[in-house]
């Protein structure tokens, strides 16, 4: 199909010649297009069609007349059939907007809750964006080629919520507006990709969206390079983020955008909601720089509109602009009036909250609504939108088309991205993973890692990732695959992030949730994470399968020091919901923490591994058994019998359990040793196999991992000891750190035997 490129093929959405001149009598900008070009995104309009609106808007915008200058005012003149295209187009435009604005206050109303003042400020842009600009197919929300949209600043959801429904988005109905905010709705007060189909993203904390924007585009500039052919373009699609000042200060949107402009991501808009307020007030309380020349200074391409309110073509011409932008990722700053319309407007009062019922009053007065009942949706603005819908889904079979002729002309290629676009998984992938030998040489888990991921990426084409500067550290990179770089290598599939762990982790949420079948990695130090931990957050919220790669997983990295040392960090990982936390302790563990996260791509997994050595092969451990998260090692009891002990271990401490055990066996103890590779998995498990591995009869539990004691409790019992780091760690060679904190075998025995004799 005929991928509609903006800057491939001219479409009615946007054409890419045009010349631009001044109207004398509004100042306004107006297209003047080449040939046979029409405006941006109009066509001509039928009598029909302008018969159907005449009656709107001559109640909307009536007449003015200026006795004493006895001429019209600069409203309108005489609408009807006869009103030139672009000056109906213009009117028609503005009660769109006019509807959406009612819309917004009716919710927020109605809910007595919701976040107003963005959605009234921005409802041009958003009206343009759905109705002029993006590409997509309502009746199908998840085409591959559609353009993304992601709304960083989430606190104005109700905006897209509207836009989604006005475009014939099944998933938001006019009943669903009516529940913003409600338990269980369609609706929740910040955007969710899992509740409502047309969100690409979860946004929330502010400039997280941002970063997802980048990892959205890097994925199609990515795929483009990889599968488009001169012939045959078939991944062709833009991504459009509104973010407003808060996301401008939060420094993720800094770290992303400076990424950004290095890749070149020139299929990237960001719109920034220039209003001047945050919460607790104007932005001059905090904010006073220029974030134009910040943008610029880092390499994007920068415009300015300066009212959108009063003149939505400019807002159109920096779209055009940025469309016809090569190189750059586009910054258009959009400078608006937040609260539009009501009596908080450009306040701060006007960010959140309902408005008195006189307020909302006059805010209908204002655009002659007269008495609508709430919630009123002028007939034609469906009809309106639908234009565009219909233009998407007219893209869509094009498409089709096109990717079928695709099929018989480049085979191998199709093959490969058929692949990509039904998960990305090859049947017989997991096969791929190393087997190690109890005689192999031994190697920290970073390493075995380093060897699993370069047989994955083999097989699976959809392996992409990187570190933050820490590749050789993190043993993080694919070695027959180049770098991502444009122009040079947009194809490459390590990724470098530089000293960026928050940004890294916000674009591969964009990358995961881009809908391709690309599988991400990210990694760093595992005491980063924290940088990175509302991203990994939103990972698990969002349903993003990202790999979370953290080495140097405790105070066994040693002579790093404190700083360094991660101690709380696994237990405030494990607190995430639906994350799965993994600390394998050999190859055969490490094998089997890269089979479960590749087989669940919508669940993110954190892989921590160690740097200090350990064995290939750990005698009882099992790459299959760690999709149950907790399992039996080793154990004399024979038969019936109960062990004595139960030593649970993870990570490089599982070898300092089975060490102990050999030495209490060796007395005649019986003794299991179990690996907690994954907790949360082990707690999925059927209560039958919990009790089974640790049952509640077998009182005298030990646990032994090189970090915080948190959590730990509820798997040794009451009577248990849990040996753990309640400090920050401390600096010098891992033994002797290991050896200060008590993870050393003789410390183990010497508790263990402490609970046998008790």
């Amino acid at each position: 199909m005929a991928i509609s490129s903006f800057l491939i093929k001219p479409t009615s959405t946007f054409p890419t010649k045009r010349s631009i001149s001044y109207n004398n009598k509004h100042n306004t900008l107006l297209f003047k297009p080449y040939s046979s070009l029409k405006p941006i995104n109009t066509t001509s309009l039928s009598k029909h069609h302008k018969l159907s609106w005449q009656q709107e808007l001559k109640q909307a915008y009536p007449i003015q007349h200026d006795h004493q200058q006895k001429n019209y005012s600069n409203n309108q003149k005489e609408i009807s059939e006869d009103t030139d295209d672009d000056s109906f187009q213009e009117l028609v435009d503005k009660r769109c907007v006019d509807n959406i604005r009612m819309l917004i206050v009716d919710a927020v109303q109605n809910a007595k809750a919701g976040h107003p003042g963005m959605p009234l400020g921005m409802a041009e842009v958003g009206y343009v964006l759905y109705r002029h600009a993006m590409k997509y197919n309502p009746r199908n929300p998840k085409w591959f080629n559609r353009d993304r949209f992601v709304l960083s600043a989430g606190h104005g959801c109700l905006l897209q919520y509207v836009c989604l429904n006005l475009s014939g988005f099944q998933s938001v109905q006019i009943e669903d507006l009516k529940r913003l905010c409600k338990l269980g709705s369609r609706t929740p007060g910040h955007p969710e990709n899992v509740v409502t189909e047309g969100i690409e993203v979860t946004t929330g904390p502010l400039g997280q969206g941002v970063a997802n924007a980048v990892g959205l585009a890097l994925a199609e500039a990515h795929l483009a390079a990889r599968f488009n052919k001169p012939d045959a373009v078939i991944v062709d699609h833009r991504t459009y983020c509104i973010m407003g000042d808060g996301c401008a200060m939060e420094g993720i949107s800094h770290e992303a955008a400076s990424l950004a402009a290095h890749w070149k991501l020139n299929k990237l808009t960001l719109i920034y909601d220039d209003n001047h307020n945050t919460i607790d007030g104007p932005t001059s309380l905090a904010f006073s720089e220029d974030v134009s020349a910040r943008f610029k200074a880092l390499g994007w391409n920068t415009i300015t509109v300066e009212n959108v309110h009063d003149n939505l073509h400019s807002f159109k011409e920096a779209l055009l602009a940025s469309v016809n932008e090569t190189e750059r990722p586009t910054l258009i700053r959009v400078k608006t009036v937040i609260g539009k319309l009501s009596g908080k407007e450009g306040t701060s009062k006007a960010h959140h909250g309902i408005f008195d019922e006189d307020d909302a009053k006059r805010m209908r007065d204002k655009v002659n609504w007269g008495d609508r009942e709430p919630f009123h949706v002028i007939p034609m603005v469906y009809r309106e939108m639908q234009i565009q819908a219909e233009h998407g889904e007219r893209m869509e079979r094009e498409w089709y088309s096109k990717l079928y002729n695709y099929h018989s002309k480049y085979p191998q290629e199709a093959a490969e991205l058929d692949l990509l676009l039904y998960g990305g998984l090859l049947p017989g992938w997991e096969s791929s993973l190393p087997e190690w030998s109890t005689s192999d040489s031994v190697d920290a888990t970073r390493g075995y890692s380093e060897k699993c991921l370069n047989e994955l990426a083999k097989v699976l084409p959809g392996l992409i990732g990187g570190s933050a500067d820490l590749a050789t550290s993190n043993k993080a990179y694919l070695h027959d695959y180049q770098d991502f770089s444009q122009p040079d290598s947009p194809w490459g599939r390590n990724i470098r992030y530089g000293v960026r762990e928050h940004a890294m982790a916000g674009i591969s949420n964009g990358i995961a949730l881009h809908g391709n079948g690309l599988i991400p990695f990210a990694a760093t130090f595992l005491m980063f994470s924290d940088y990175m931990k509302n991203s990994i957050r939103l990972s698990a919220l969002s349903h993003a399968g990202v790999i979370y790669i953290m080495t140097h997983d405790s105070i066994g990295l040693g002579e790093d020091g404190p700083t360094h040392q991660p101690v709380e960090q696994l237990a405030g990982l494990r607190a995430i919901p639906r994350l799965l936390v993994f600390r394998p302790a050999d190859g055969n563990e490490t094998a089997g923490a890269y089979k479960v996260t590749i087989a669940n791509r919508d669940v993110p997994s954190v892989i921590a591994l160690s740097r200090q050595k350990v064995a290939a092969n750990l005698e009882g451990t099992s790459t299959d058994e760690v999709e149950r998260g907790g399992y039996i090692v080793s154990d004399n009891s024979g038969g019936e019998n109960m062990p004595e002990i139960i030593l649970i271990g993870t990570g490089s401490e599982l070898c300092l359990c089975e060490g102990s055990a050999k030495s209490l066996r060796q007395e005649g103890r019986r003794v299991r040793v179990v690996s907690l590779v994954c907790w949360r998995l082990f707690d999925r498990q059927p209560s039958e196999y919990k009790e089974k591995v640790l049952p509640l009869s077998v009182k005298k539990r030990v646990s032994v991992e090189a970090g915080s004691p948190l959590g730990w409790r509820e798997y040794v019992g009451d009577e248990g000891k849990v040996i753990g780091v309640d400090e920050f760690g401390a600096s010098g060679a891992y033994l002797d750190a290991f050896m200060k904190y008590g993870f050393t075998e003789e410390n183990v025995t010497r508790i263990a035997k402490s609970l046998l004799h008790h």
